[in-house]
């Protein structure tokens, strides 16, 4: 039997992914979201449930446009670190990117070699052309402003590397 499954998330794990995210929020390798927050995401979120029911890693998928996604808040419990929980969950989120008509998904992070093993490669320059650019302006989501890499958000970023990969 195997370790862990990834499925769906369900209301009922939002608290389980908040208690998986506090930790990394304390170390700044994660942004704190209010619950508010989690319960309107459910439907973007992916979890790593063992047999027994334990949520032991989390990650979601943002659609920001036509072709791009954004992979968000993975993370697995501490003591799950090392045992392919991220590559699982990532491999759910770019096969639900691709259901989707998603060709590009990006990344902010600090796991750069993590990323990179999956086949992301840091961002140069712009990404968009520039009437995408002005579209994507719009958005209040703050995803968007990281992809965009605007000033406004720095402070979000936490020193992280933004990553993209083309699927």
């Amino acid at each position: 039997m195997p370790e862990f499954a990834v499925r769906p998330a369900r209301t009922q794990d939002v608290r389980a992914i908040r208690d998986i995210i506090e930790p990394y929020v304390a170390e700044r390798i994660l942004l704190g979201k209010e619950l508010v927050t989690l319960y309107e995401a459910v439907p973007e979120f992916r979890v790593a449930e063992t047999p027994d029911g334990e949520i032991v890693g989390i990650g979601a998928l943002h659609v920001i446009w036509e072709d791009l996604g954004e992979v968000r808040t993975l993370a697995a419990k501490s003591d799950w670190r090392g045992r392919g929980i991220g590559h699982a969950v990532v491999d759910r989120l770019e096969a639900d990117a691709r259901a989707l008509g998603l060709s590009r998904l990006f990344c902010l992070t600090f796991e750069t070699d993590f990323f990179a093993k999956l086949g992301y490669t840091v961002m140069a320059g712009g990404a968009v052309d520039p009437e995408l650019y002005a579209e994507l302006l719009r958005s209040q989501d703050e995803g968007v402003a990281e992809f965009l890499d605007l000033a406004r958000v720095k402070q979000n970023t936490l020193g992280n590397t933004r990553m993209i990969k083309h699927l």
